[in-house]
């Protein structure tokens, strides 16, 4: 019978892979589990995932070469996110182990946390709600609101779509920095990034990580963002110079900041930005919703059992090198 390992630690499995997901996959294979309440080292999880057909990957498990090397049996990488970063896709190629993806069906959630962000941020909910706790009595201040507002998307695919499309709705004027064009569209302009900055109420980071974007948003950015402004990342930590970040909210040149990423571990904001008194920060939690977690377990299922059908499934990034899947042995 084809066996599965699913490196989840044990105390996200529910959270990040479900029991839907779960069912589905004991219901075509013999399915193991990762016992500790930790990402497994990849010496361990060698020793963990011994004879098995496939690895279904949590989010943080790395794909180095001697995971490849070592696990001889394994013929499918299965990673349960989009990013696979960490991933050493040529070494799975060199070794015949085909590598997929998940495809984001977080879009709505993440856009959605974005928009609740941006009130927070305008409005200050979080403030008020945590001095009410502390049995203080709250100062208000003067809000600002969505309506009338300019929001720059930086980055503009499947998250930073719909979420133009909800900022018009709120009558937002949109502006876009992207490589690609765009169509333009009333209260949506694609524009330079300098313009977007200097003309946006709230900036949105939705680039892409890469060596290209690398501290994309640094003291020159802030330093160019209107004053008075907002920055919310809810992308990945790589694309932001933190100390910059934490300089321009000290000087008062940001109102504030929204942080669902950063480059503390598990892409989580670090703690210095996160408990500055005018940074709302979640713990990367913006597509920790049930239909965009079953999305990516489900999908991961079914390409296991794609892969079970003798077919390639949805997600292969390195399909021409996957040589051990003709050699896996399936059940009837």
């Amino acid at each position: 019978m084809t066996t599965v390992f699913v490196t989840h630690p044990a105390d996200k499995l529910a959270q990040y892979f479900g029991p839907k997901a779960t069912q589905a996959l004991e219901a075509i294979a013999e399915v193991r589990l990762n016992p500790e309440a930790r990402e497994l080292s990849t010496p361990e999880l060698v020793a963990a995932a011994q004879g098995c057909d496939a690895l279904i990957a949590y989010r943080q498990t790395p794909g180095p070469e001697s995971l490849f090397r070592d696990l001889p049996q394994l013929a499918a990488f299965v990673r349960c996110a989009v990013d696979i970063r960490t991933v050493d896709v040529e070494a799975a190629s060199r070794h015949g182990v085909l590598v997929t993806q998940a495809s984001p069906g977080f879009v709505p959630a993440v856009a959605e946390w974005i928009v609740a962000a941006m009130v927070d941020l305008a409005r200050g909910i979080g403030r008020y709600t945590h001095a009410y706790h502390r049995g203080e009595p709250p100062a208000p201040f003067m809000g600002r609101q969505l309506r009338a507002s300019t929001l720059g998307i930086i980055g503009f695919g499947a998250i930073g779509r719909y979420l133009g499309d909800l900022a018009q709705a709120f009558g937002m004027r949109v502006l876009v920095n992207d490589p690609l064009p765009i169509e333009k569209q009333a209260m949506r302009e694609q524009v330079a990034l300098p313009v977007l900055l200097a003309q946006s109420d709230f900036v949105v980071c939705l680039a892409p990580a890469n060596a290209q974007t690398e501290k994309l948003m640094n003291a020159e950015a802030f330093a160019a963002m209107k004053p008075g402004a907002f920055f919310i990342n809810a992308a990945r930590g790589e694309l932001v110079d933190d100390e910059a970040l934490l300089a321009a909210l000290e000087s008062g040149q940001l109102d504030g900041a929204a942080l669902d990423v950063g480059r503390a571990p598990d892409q989580m904001p670090t703690p210095a930005l996160a408990r500055h008194p005018r940074v709302v920060a979640t713990p990367h939690i913006g597509g920790l919703t049930l239909p965009a977690v079953e999305h990516q377990a489900l999908e991961t299922v079914s390409q296991i059992a794609a892969l079970m059908r003798g077919e390639m499934p949805p997600g292969a990034v390195n399909a021409a090198h996957a040589t051990r899947i003709a050699q896996w042995s399936l059940a009837a």
